[in-house]
């Protein structure tokens, strides 16, 4: 059993405004947030007369998916899941991060190992949700007029928490890395290959990453262009821009007050920003490359490893199997102890020829929803 659906008659779904999405509650008892992210349709699907199949109302996604019967007859089949939070396309980087991502934010000044995730199919808008727009679309574009991305909104909030006189002891420091094909790229150092080790303490630790301390929201944004430079990404059926790697931005607050320990601050709370790979079905990557289908394999593995993690996380087993992949190795610290904040967003395409990809996006989301009570939710 999974989430509902039924057959239908072709109709119409009120989708959630952007009013709507700022006047939702707040509060999350979990230490786990599932939210859902529909993006706009662009200028090619829109001259292609794509339909719009998926429609969000309040914290429910509603996706009709046109299919066709034996003898040729049309009908709709409705999928219906419901997450913490459904945001549709009116509803801006700076609403969803407000939304969603905010509460950890305050999280990580009470001493939090947070982490934010964008999950969803290669094109869908994870890395505009993480990053803003690309490079190509602003050349010219004043800073000021510049949408920003949750990494960017993140760091102005984190900080203005500086300018508290409760936290002036604290200093930012930031690393910038990529996880391909099982391997550790550090982007802020000419893509020097890292090792991830565990220590004594049982803690895991990259040996050889680069951390920058930045005084501002704008050294920050200059380490992610730095960064997002050096960044794998590669043709595939779905994207000729695709993100063929994850790429992990780790903010680290440091105590300059409390004494050092191995010669390195103590850390007083961390946040990880992840901009994942494009998920995809290897039968659909159009691409007999055999790069490409390898990269494909690995980043299915990580992306399995990484829901098996969170969903121990959620029901605070006993053993978390972190070690599955590269990503929930280096990620462990976010996954074991008691302070520990994940938020995931997942990212959907609103057209029907992505209809399959968006249905595999959402079911993925709802498994790892659905476990943090051990029932499945019922829609209202």
């Amino acid at each position: 059993a999974g989430p509902s659906r039924s057959a239908v008659g072709d109709g119409g779904g009120g989708a959630r405004t952007a009013g709507q999405a700022s006047a939702a509650p707040r509060q999350r008892e979990s230490r786990l947030s599932v939210v859902v992210r529909k993006r706009p349709m662009n200028r090619r699907e829109v001259q292609a007369q794509q339909q719009d199949v998926v429609f969000c109302r309040n914290s429910a996604v509603i996706v009709r998916e046109p299919k066709l019967k034996v003898d040729l007859t049309r009908y709709v089949e409705e999928h219906n899941f419901l997450f913490d939070e459904s945001f549709d396309e009116t509803v801006t980087n700076e609403e969803l991060y407000d939304a969603a991502v905010r509460p950890a934010i305050d999280a990580v000044f009470g001493g939090a190992k947070c982490t934010c995730f964008a999950y969803g199919q290669t094109g869908s808008g994870k890395t505009f949700t993480m990053m803003g727009p690309h490079r190509r679309q602003i050349e010219g574009v004043a800073d000021a007029d510049r949408t920003p991305g949750i990494f960017l909104l993140a760091a102005r909030d984190l900080f203005r928490g500086l300018d508290n006189k409760d936290y002036g002891h604290l200093s930012i420091h930031v690393a910038f890395y990529e996880i391909y094909c099982g391997k550790l790229f550090d982007l802020l150092n000419n893509r020097q290959t890292l090792q991830a080790r565990e220590n004594a303490k049982a803690n895991v630790v990259i040996v050889g990453l680069k951390e920058l301390f930045v005084r501002n929201a704008q050294d920050l944004l200059e380490v992610i262009d730095l960064g997002l430079a050096s960044r794998t990404t590669g043709v595939t059926g779905a994207n000729v821009d695709s993100s063929r790697s994850h790429a992990i931005l780790q903010i680290c607050l440091y105590d300059t007050a409390a004494p050092s320990t191995d010669g390195r601050p103590k850390e007083h709370g961390k946040i990880s920003f992840i901009d994942l790979a494009g998920s995809e079905r290897g039968a659909d990557t159009m691409d007999t490359d055999r790069q490409t289908r390898m990269d494909g394999a690995e980043i299915n593995k990580s992306l399995l490893a990484l829901k098996e993690c969170i969903r121990a996380l959620d029901q605070q087993h006993d053993h978390t199997p972190f070690r599955g992949s590269k990503l929930t190795q280096v990620l462990k610290d976010s996954f074991v102890g008691s302070n520990c904040r994940t938020v995931m967003i997942a990212n959907v395409s609103p057209c029907g020829s992505a209809v399959e990809h968006s249905l595999n996006t959402l079911r993925y989301a709802y498994r790892v929803k659905e476990l943090r009570s051990g029932t499945r939710p019922s829609l209202p």
